[in-house]
């Protein structure tokens, strides 16, 4: 039987008195004063495991010389990872909702994406028009507004409306229902990639893009899903990706600076992150599923 969940609350003087009595150094009380009442002793919670010795052994619970200031330090890059993150997944979040519109109006015009023929599972397909129905219903957006008030139909708006008003998990669900793969190809043909691999890494984006956006520790995770990571084409992103570790943010970092290649050709952001990534101590990256060599692979400007 579960015991039921007594932990008390304590006052945030006493969180600082706890941390110290498990060996965290806090030269400024004053500091973690702020930190933990603008953050939360259990959001920080996350970022000193890390630093913590393992369960069972004798002792502190935390390494020698753990200090306030090395696990804010911790929070903070992870809190610039997730704006860096979405900064890229923005783009590509538009990109792909203007390819999948675009084909779609291509191969059926306005409405044709709501025709079931171009739909493997009938079951699915219904519910994804379900989801559509309750998002179009509750719309508040000037477009649907207009096309309400305007026209007398179909219910379901055009192609390029519903890409505008699609959460991009459910735009992730429409794309991979898609029947023939000549179709889920020409909405990956801009980026100059394979469709099954492209399904899958969209509805992995969709799920990071849930964790950035509502702030959840990024840096170390272990994601719930992989994408189908490429064997020999594109040849810089499938000698870049860490087999090893698909599940880890690194792989999701390259296809994401792959992408961006071909959606923004130019764009600055794999420096950006690499900026970011010198500011994480040693030893670090690896926790990501980082290679030690990953700056000597050509994706990322090595020559390898």
């Amino acid at each position: 039987m579960k015991p039921p969940y007594t932990k008390p609350a304590l006052p945030i003087a006493d969180q600082i008195d706890k941390l110290v009595a498990l060996g965290m150094i806090i030269a400024d009380r004053a500091l973690a004063e702020h930190c933990l009442q603008h953050i939360s002793y259990y959001r920080l919670s996350a970022y000193w495991l890390p630093f913590e010795n393992p369960k069972g052994q004798a002792g502190p619970r935390f390494r020698p010389g753990t200090t306030f200031e090395d696990v804010m330090a911790l929070y903070d890059f992870d809190r610039r990872l997730r704006l860096l993150v979405l900064d890229a997944i923005e783009r590509i979040e538009v990109a792909v909702r203007g390819s999948w519109a675009y084909q779609l109006a291509m191969l059926g015009g306005a409405f044709g994406y709501v025709d079931a023929a171009h739909y493997a599972d009938p079951q699915k397909f219904a519910r994804n028009c379900t989801k559509l129905d309750r998002e179009v219903s509750r719309s508040k957006d000037t477009f649907i507004r207009h096309y309400k008030t305007n026209y007398s139909g179909p219910a379901r708006p055009p192609v390029w409306m519903a890409a505008e008003l699609l959460s991009f998990g459910l735009l992730s669900q429409w794309y991979a229902a898609l029947k023939e793969p000549r179709v889920r190809q020409s909405i990956a043909a801009p980026f100059d990639i394979d469709e099954r691999i492209f399904v899958t890494f969209v509805h992995q984006l969709a799920i990071v893009r849930n964790i950035c956006a509502h702030h959840g520790r990024l840096w170390n995770r272990q994601l719930d899903v992989a994408y189908t990571l490429p064997k020999k084409k594109p040849v810089e992103l499938a000698e870049t990706v860490n087999r090893h570790l698909p599940k880890r943010l690194y792989n999701t970092l390259a296809m994401l600076h792959y992408l961006l290649t071909r959606a923004e050709p130019g764009n600055d952001w794999g420096d950006r992150l690499k900026a970011l990534m010198a500011t994480l101590p040693a030893g670090r990256p690896a926790e990501m599923g980082f290679p030690a060599d990953w700056l000597d692979r050509k994706l990322w400007g090595g020559m390898k």
